[in-house]
């Protein structure tokens, strides 16, 4: 007689498994009250003749997204593969384990051996305008070269394209669009032919009717949207992320730009003075907002609690600020959530941050591919 199989090791947790928005779409969550963990995937049926060796209780959210970071990249350019892993494992600790890496110079192919490390979508490098963006940051370009430098990065990237679409123009001393209308076109067309979307770094408003004409399929930063942008973005759904921990940092900005830039400073200024209102407006009018904490430039990683606690500083409802970083933002980027054979990528929460967002910031374990690593 044959022996039976030793099936592995599974991971069981109970408590409140916040699976994700109800039929409808509402505020009304889909609620489990268990999950198992069996071969790194999820399961809402019990596992039979599996030895259960682990189990957590708590409250349940899929892991977060942070939808515009960068991984191997800091103020100065690219870093090497130990300072790209601690700040892999900074988002990886805060619970944020699917990662869109909104432009980077630095190859970061090796993080997808890691099975330790959170899933990562990249943008490929960023495309500028010669001396038009951040030094060491960017592949820079002149229009001609743009339809070639996109089809570069979209080979480089995971689906997606990023542009830098409008900076600092000394001449004018204030933020202007980097491209014509007519070389989006054609640079955005050949990144939808290659299968990637774009997004595009945005500050101020006048790029922004050329960029959805173009096809843009997401706007990052978005601070200049206005009540004549905000209705054409809804038109042709395009997503924004707004970045609202590094929009905070405009007045230290504008500050340092003053003596030789005022005008530029002026609009940082205003920028940041009505950045909740912009995106309260854009949600009200029925826009996709993502979050996204822009880390590894100025900023640390790690940071995702705090970015989703702004968007509800800027009156985004609860369920809709956590579906910004949850549900909607995996769904978004092609990613599971909790769903039946899913990867196990979850965060396990002492208290419902339904309740308060501020529990974000204490997750109690975080489970990356069926391994609870923090």
């Amino acid at each position: 007689m044959s022996e039976r199989p030793v099936l592995p090791p599974v991971l069981h947790i109970s408590g409140r498994v916040l699976v994700g928005p109800g039929p409808d779409g509402g505020p009304d969550l889909d609620v489990r009250d268990e999950l198992w963990v069996v071969g790194g995937r999820i399961t809402y049926e019990r596992p039979r003749g599996a030895r259960e060796t682990v189990r957590l209780t708590g409250w349940v959210l899929p892991g977060l997204v942070d939808a515009h970071c960068h991984v191997g990249l800091d103020a100065h350019g690219a870093v090497d593969r130990a300072a790209a892993e601690k700040q892999a494992l900074a988002d990886r600790a805060a619970g944020a384990l699917l990662l869109r890496d909104a432009g980077s110079p630095a190859d970061t192919r090796w993080i997808d051996a890691r099975t330790d490390l959170p899933h990562l979508i990249r943008a490929g490098r960023h495309i500028a305008r010669t001396r038009r963006y951040i030094r060491n940051y960017a592949q820079e370009v002149e229009p001609a070269d743009l339809v070639a430098a996109v089809r570069h990065q979209a080979a480089r990237g995971d689906g997606w394209v990023k542009l830098v679409g409008d900076w600092i123009d000394r001449e004018r001393g204030d933020l202007a669009p980097c491209w014509p209308a007519g070389a989006l076109r054609a640079a955005i067309a050949a990144a939808h032919e290659a299968g990637a979307r774009v997004t595009a770094h945005c500050f101020a408003g006048d790029s922004l009717p050329d960029l959805v004409a173009a096809g843009i399929d997401c706007v990052e930063h978005a601070t200049g949207l206005t009540e004549d942008t905000i209705p054409l973005f809804a038109a042709h759904g395009v997503a924004i992320v707004p970045t609202l921990v590094n929009i905070a940092t405009f007045p230290g900005l504008a500050d340092g730009g003053e003596a030789k830039y005022p005008r530029w400073s002026a609009h940082m200024r205003r920028l940041h003075a009505r950045r909740y209102d912009t995106v309260r407006a854009a949600h009200d009018a029925g826009l996709d907002v993502f979050t996204g904490t822009d880390a590894g430039g100025a900023l640390p990683h790690g940071l995702i609690a705090r970015e989703v606690a702004e968007l509800r500083t800027a009156g985004i409802p609860v369920h809709d600020a956590l579906g910004a970083a949850t549900w909607r933002a995996r769904a978004w980027l092609g990613r599971p959530g909790l769903t039946e054979g899913a990867p196990a990528d979850l965060v396990v929460y002492a208290e419902d941050p339904r309740q308060d967002l501020g529990i974000l910031a204490d997750p109690q374990r975080v489970v990356l591919r069926g391994q609870i690593v923090a």
